[in-house]
């Protein structure tokens, strides 16, 4: 069954599909894909559908490269086949300049089972191939895999590429179960080993394996991804090599499969599936008709054309009048970051593919994306924030947001890379941060000894670092308001970033209340809540501290603050725990025992005896931010702490509420990165 779909650019586009009577009509789209999708092969149906070359057949529900029955082995050895679809696809545009031409992006996906019985050595080989003509060289057999022969081979008029599924090692070949790139040879240009991955090509037990081979034409970029049948697409590749097509194909070139047996290696060759998706170039565009009634094309083209135009034509009058009022302020902020176009963005991340999915939030969701940087073939690795709330129609909050978010740089804070904003769709660009968050090395299910004393006595020390630019070095003081360990991101060298900042207001105290910010009431996470902003519905900058010394014990401990603790037949929070030990002189006992004696005692003194300083109870005893780095530093000995653990007092709302400076309180927004 060929079927076809466009793929729709940001530029105004008509776009009709008519199948009207066997008739399909399409209009010129900025890019068109044609797609054709075998869900099954039937040999009376499908035999005329595509070029068989070679021992090749359609029989038993798939493409049969190879002989297929079992009745007996001599029947296998030595054989070669290719199967093509039988019209050719143009691959690259040269607008008069070959260098210059737009190439081509393409993914096909199909299955495949590469059969053999327990008693057969496995071989040759099986492999998808892009070739010039629908031909098949003689004498292509054993390990000539049905691409070459051995005059042929590594000649450059083959004009072949082809990704190899060898079973069968040649004295050039890593081993007898891996995948390669090859070009105008079974040598192949790039080859990975599968073994590793725990996937073998042709076991003794019949599997079928999805495989999907994809080409970016832009970025000149093959790729190879292979699972079991049903399993969900990898989200890396097996295979990844830059390879410009224009240097080794024919501009139209034909799609297929090709493979071979040996002697005495034998095995069946068999595609399952087949589907390819093929972008047609934007010099190939115009109107293609397959006309059986032109009275009722006409008719319908009449009417949907006015339908679109009506709808399009409302939604440009309102909402581009909004967007261009937008982007005209965002453009206009002194050192904004970095524009990007929302198809690029849409690329990087492989359309916002669930595969690239780093976290979810009530917010939106974040993904991991691989930018091409233009004019060259390096690329970088960002996390994109696809902004979900439906009030982001308040266009003054969030610029109001914005412009102080883009203003923040600190060394221990994630850093804004830019923006994308089209329409009405936010995306936020971050810095990726590879190692992921906090708590996942501190709680993950495979707890592997990564975060030594020496990292995170670094991690603690980098976040009141942090904190201490967005209370006092910054312009303006910023609340976080949502520290804890799932916001505080490591780098490649696990060094500490604050993330998870979302979209910063600039507030006065007097409206900072959590309740007019609409989320939804209190929003936080238990464990790192000062206890008086369950009463005040306030972020403040000793709301944070107290959050700080829930993270410093969290490090610490290897404990969640929201954990409980037994000990004496009782239950304890994580700080009431500690507090116990100190009353007792055997504070140093809350160290993580999965660090053993691996770790410094002073340090860990001074940073049990700071988390519970910042736990106070009452706001105005905890330590300033400044004094925090001072201790972290050592410039300052370790804070008193009382042996009991004082009781909570609610001030007065009056004094809670009297005005005194200026903040910024930061709406929690889902991590940044995983």
């Amino acid at each position: 069954m060929i079927t076809m779909k466009p793929k729709m650019g940001r530029n105004w586009v008509i776009f009709l599909l008519l199948v009207t009577s066997g008739v399909v009509m399409a209009s010129a789209a900025e890019v068109l894909v044609t797609q054709f999708s075998y869900n099954e092969f039937n040999e009376e149906r499908d035999t005329g559908s595509f070029k068989l070359l070679g021992q090749a057949s359609i029989d038993g529900g798939a493409l049969q490269l190879t002989p297929d029955t079992s009745n007996d082995d001599y029947i296998f050895i030595n054989k070669s086949g290719r199967i093509f679809w039988p019209k050719p696809f143009k691959l690259w545009d040269s607008n008069g300049d070959e260098e210059d031409g737009n190439l081509a992006s393409f993914v096909s996906f199909f299955v495949i089972n590469i059969y053999r019985q327990p008693s057969w050595n496995a071989g040759e080989g099986f492999a998808f191939v892009i070739a010039p003509n629908l031909t098949i060289p003689e004498a292509s057999h054993g390990q000539w895999l049905g691409l070459t022969n051995a005059t042929t081979d590594g000649d450059r008029t083959n004009q072949i590429v082809a990704v190899e599924f060898d079973t069968e090692k040649q004295d050039f070949d890593p081993d007898d179960n891996h995948i390669g790139l090859n070009i105008n040879s079974v040598r192949s240009y790039t080859t990975v080993s599968l073994t590793p991955s725990g996937i073998e090509i042709s076991p003794e037990e019949g599997t079928n394996y999805s495989v999907w081979v994809q080409y970016d034409g832009q970025a000149k970029v093959m790729e190879v991804y292979m699972g079991k049948e049903g399993d969900p697409k990898p989200s890396s590749p097996l295979l990844r090599d830059t390879i410009d097509l224009k240097h080794y194909v024919k501009q139209e070139s034909y799609f297929g499969f090709a493979a071979s047996t040996g002697y005495p290696a034998i095995q069946l060759n068999c595609v399952l599936k087949w589907k390819l998706d093929m972008e047609i170039l934007p010099g190939d565009k115009g109107f293609m008709w397959w006309l059986l009634s032109i009275p009722a094309v006409i008719l319908i083209l009449v009417v949907v054309g006015g339908i679109v135009y009506l709808n399009y034509k409302k939604r440009r009058e309102g909402g581009n009048r909004e967007e261009g009022n937008v982007l005209g302020d965002l453009r206009r902020l002194t050192g904004m970051p970095r524009e990007f176009r929302y198809k690029d963005l849409k690329k990087a991340t492989k359309n916002f593919d669930e595969s690239t999915k780093l976290g979810q939030g009530g917010f939106g969701v974040v993904y991991k994306g691989v930018l091409q940087e233009d004019g060259d073939d390096s690329t970088t690795e960002v996390a994109v924030k696809q902004f979900s709330r439906d009030d982001i129609k308040g266009k003054g909050d969030f610029m109001a947001e914005l412009t102080i978010i883009h203003r923040l740089r600190h060394k221990h804070l994630v850093r804004l890379v830019g923006w994308c904003y089209e329409k009405g769709k936010l995306l936020l660009v971050y810095d990726f941060m590879p190692n992921g968050s906090l708590d996942k090395h501190l709680f993950g299910d495979h707890y592997d000894n990564t975060l030594n004393w020496e990292r995170r006595y670094n991690i603690v020390t980098g976040v009141g670092s942090a904190l201490l630019y967005l209370h006092n070095e910054f312009d303006q003081k910023v609340v976080h308001r949502d520290l804890k360990g799932s916001n505080i991101m490591l780098d490649s060298t696990f060094n500490a970033r604050l993330g998870d900042f979302g979209l910063a207001r600039a507030l006065d105290n007097d409206r900072s209340s959590y309740a007019e910010l609409e989320l939804g009431g209190f929003p936080g996470t238990m464990g790192y809540v000062a206890p008086e902003c369950f009463h005040t519905q306030k972020a403040t900058v000793e709301s944070d501290v107290y959050a700080f010394g829930a993270v410093v014990l969290e490090v610490v401990c290897g404990r969640s603050p929201g954990s409980e603790i037994s000990y004496n037949q009782r239950l304890y929070s994580l700080v009431d725990w500690v507090w116990m030990l100190h009353r007792e002189g055997r504070i140093v006992e809350a160290v993580d025992e999965r660090l053993g004696n691996n770790y410094v005692d002073d340090e860990a003194r001074r940073l049990l005896l700071l988390g519970l300083a910042c736990s106070h109870p009452s706001a105005s005893e905890r330590p300033a931010t400044l004094a925090i780095v001072q201790i972290l530093s050592g410039s300052v000995s370790a804070p008193h702490v009382p042996p009991f653990k004082p009781a909570f007092t609610w001030a007065s709302m009056a004094s809670l509420t009297t005005p005194t400076t200026t903040s910024i309180i930061l709406p929690s927004i889902a991590s940044l990165s995983p």
